[in-house]
Formats: C-alpha cells, structure tokens, sequence
C-alpha cells in the first residue's frame, strides 16, 4: 500500500498538467497509466494527431515549465485564420495583427505536448509514476479513496481525479453517467505538404460532409483534419496516395496548390458527450473524461486543460488553508464552474456542426450571409479573435 494526496489516472496531455500544477503547489501525487508515455520518435515525419493550442493554454504550458521543451522540439504559429463555405460565397478572414498579437495560437504534435510535459514530470520529487498500470478497483469512502493497479499495488489518496480519455475507467468505475451522441461522422487525419506555404494560417472550409481544416506546421506542411461521413472516410483510408491527395485538393479547392506529399493516415469516430456530474464522493474527472467536443473548433484539449487550472487553483487555495483535498465542497464548486465554461462551447460547437453540415436553402443562405456579414463588421471579427485567443 502506497499514500499520496492525490491520484491522476491518466498521464496524457492533461493528466500530465494537473500532476505538475499539483505537485507544484506541494501536493504529493501518484500518475498512473496504462502505457508508458512516448518520449522518442524518428527525426523525419509528424505526429498525425496534433492540437491548436490557445494562449491560455500556452500560458499554463509556460508556467509548469514545459513550452520552452515543447519550442525546443516544433510550435507552429497561426496567426490568420481563412474559413469559408462550400455551399456558397461566405468566407471570413481573421487575423491577429488585427487585435495587435503576434499569433492566433499554435498548432503543436500531441507527442511534442507530451514529451514537454513529462520532461517536468521526471523532475517532480513530488511525483510518483506508475506505469505501465491499469487500474482493476476504486474505493471510495467518506476519509479517502482507494485505487488497486493490475499487478497488486494499492495506492491510497484523499481525492482521485480521472484524465484518463473518452472511455474514462475512472468515470466508469465510478458509476457516472454521460449525456451525448454520436455524429455521423468520422475525422481522418494526416500530414501533407501542398506546394504553396500555408502562410502561417488555419484554413477551414466547411463541406455539407463536415469541415476540413488545413493547419500550419513547420516546413510548410498541413496537418489535415477532415470529418466527413464514415463510409467517405472509410474510401479515404482505402485509396493510393496519388489518388488521396488529388480528393483532397478537389474538396481544397486547391487553395494551396497541389499536394505534393501525403504522410500515414488514420480514422476516429466523432462523437459529443458530457457527463453528468463533474465530481463524485473523493473523486473529479477533466478533460475528455469529462467532455468531448467536435473537432472543428479545435477546443477539445483547451477546455480540458482549462479544466486542469481550475481544479489546480482550488486545491491550491484548499492547500492553503489546510482544507481536505477532496472535501465535497470543494469539489462542488470545481463541477459548477467548469460546468458553466464548457457547456455553452460544447452546446455551440454542436450546433455549428448542425448548420455547416445542413444542406437546407435558408441554412445554407443564413451561415453563408453571417459568414459574410462577420467578415465586414470589424468589431465583431477581433471580438471572436480575442475569444479564440482564450485570455
């Protein structure tokens, strides 16, 4: 039997930032997961799952110590942002000098957010890593919670918080139900190299299948995301490169020339939920555990990480004031806060999807004269700029 404060289950994007911040405030941590986390790859390629990180999620990156790593590896800026529609002549164009920044945000590989992360996390005494682990038992009294790994280890805590993805075994473990759906439709990602640079900027043009976004790496390659329905994503997989790449510059509209280059490809069911309680008896979930979002906004891991600077700073307040860690109050306020974040940008990036992917005349009129009206009213387009830039 081991004690700690505070059990992560999870060491992924998320679990890793709320082991560092808690470990940071003095909190004694244990971080489990099922695998080891990738800290090596060859030098030549991407990582095909990426994420566009807002500056408030940079800004939490910058004080656990791990962008400088993550810039040591590859950021790439976006600092416009081009979004147009398939279904007719809207188009807005947003850009950050606009506002006065030198950026929108970047896009950064998953495995190079990864790999900063755990460069701090090696160096946290108050860290105790536990993998590869899978969790087989959680316990949970009024005093403190209990968590026993598949090789025999019991480790003990006063509060356990899940950041363990989707299919969260905490969030199952524990009894708590989600509210949500499926779409009808599947995100195939890959990276590419069109022949003209991407400028530095996030491209999106939303077809009646779902969107399709170009995001600026380094070198001038895209990492490319594209929801469309499951069976044109089943196609998608199946082609030569030769063939991928001339469908894909078809539903570009060839925006950046031909593509010159196309990496591995891989496909991941969409899907929306949120679950119904945030917090249990000793117990908190974050990040997708918690919520999942479609993908077009590119918000998913910001919200999760938004979820991570909340409960750090309420445990960090508890800390000092000596308060128990996983007191039902405390845990009620994390859930009303961060309940009322998320659910207004998982509810509008759920409705977005439903008008871009409508095909019905008004619709199609209404988001195509707001896409042009939003392009005209300059007020309007560096309000949504600051907002993307999440503070």
């Amino acid at each position: 039997m081991k004690g700690f404060d505070i059990i992560v289950v999870g060491a992924g994007m998320v679990g890793a930032a709320q082991a560092l911040a808690l470990a940071r405030q003095g909190w004694r941590v244990a971080l489990v997961d099922a695998r080891a986390p990738q800290l090596e790859w060859p030098e030549e390629g991407y990582d095909i799952r990426v994420s566009a990180l807002t500056r408030a999620s940079q800004n939490l990156f910058e004080e656990l110590g791990a962008w400088q790593a993550m810039c040591a590896e590859r950021v790439s800026p976006y600092r416009e942002m081009v979004v147009w529609d398939a279904g007719g002549t809207g188009r807005v164009h947003f850009d950050s000098a606009d506002v006065g920044e030198p950026d929108m945000g970047h896009i950064v590989e998953n495995r190079v957010i990864v790999k900063g992360l755990h460069a701090q996390v090696a160096r946290q005494p108050d860290i105790t890593p536990f993998w590869p682990a899978r969790p087989v038992r959680l316990q949970r009294e009024d005093e403190g919670a209990a968590l026993t790994l598949d090789d025999g280890t019991e480790l003990t805590g006063r509060l356990i918080i899940g950041t363990d993805g989707g299919r969260s075994w905490v969030r199952q473990a524990a009894g708590i139900p989600v509210t949500g759906w499926d779409y009808d439709q599947t995100a195939v990602v890959t990276v590419v190299r069109p022949r003209e640079h991407h400028r530095e900027t996030a491209w999106q043009r939303f077809l009646p299948t779902g969107p399709l976004a170009f995001l600026p790496l380094t070198e001038g390659y895209c990492s490319i995301v594209w929801s469309t329905s499951p069976e044109q994503a089943e196609r998608l997989l199946a082609m030569e490169e030769e063939r991928f790449a001339r469908e894909l510059e078809a539903a570009f509209e060839a925006t950046l020339g031909p593509i010159e280059n196309v990496g591995p490809r891989a496909a991941f069911p969409l899907r929306f939920f949120e679950t119904r309680r945030y917090a249990d008896t000793r117990l908190a979930l974050a990040g997708d555990a918690a919520h999942t979002i479609h993908p077009l906004a590119g918000q998913g891991v910001n919200l999760g990480l938004a979820d991570v600077r909340s409960l750090a700073r309420l445990l960090g307040e508890a800390r000092r004031r000596r308060r128990d860690p996983g007191g039902e109050t405390l845990l009620r306020r994390y859930e009303r806060e961060r309940r009322s974040e998320n659910r207004p940008m998982l509810l509008a990036m759920d409705g977005f999807k439903e008008l871009f992917s409508n095909d019905q005349p008004l619709l199609a009129w209404l988001r195509n004269t707001g896409l042009t009206l939003t392009d005209r009213l300059g007020p309007v387009k560096n309000l949504i700029v600051r907002r993307a830039l999440g503070g």
